[in-house]
């Protein structure tokens, strides 16, 4: 799973035309963070998983590779970000 989410963090970065520091700053981690779970160094916690997911409009299914579908979910009313 490691190497997948990193080339789909990688992927959604690149089609997005953003840096890694400002994905980093936007999902309020350091840097050096999120260039770990490009790498595939580390993987991110949930609660970070999500920040990204939410970021780049994608389901954390789709950033881990369950699914191949980057749509993301509907949100429930009220649920508790």
């Amino acid at each position: 799973m490691r190497d997948l989410l990193a080339q789909r963090l990688r992927g959604c970065r690149k089609e997005n035309n953003l840096t890694q520091w400002e994905v980093a700053v936007y999902c309020d981690i350091t840097e050096r963070a999120y260039q770990n779970y490009e790498l595939a160094s580390r993987e991110p916690k949930v609660e970070i998983l999500m920040r990204i997911a939410r970021f780049y409009k994608v389901s954390i299914d789709y950033l881990v590779g369950l699914t191949d579908d980057p749509t993301p979910y509907a949100r429930r009313p009220g649920g508790g970000d």
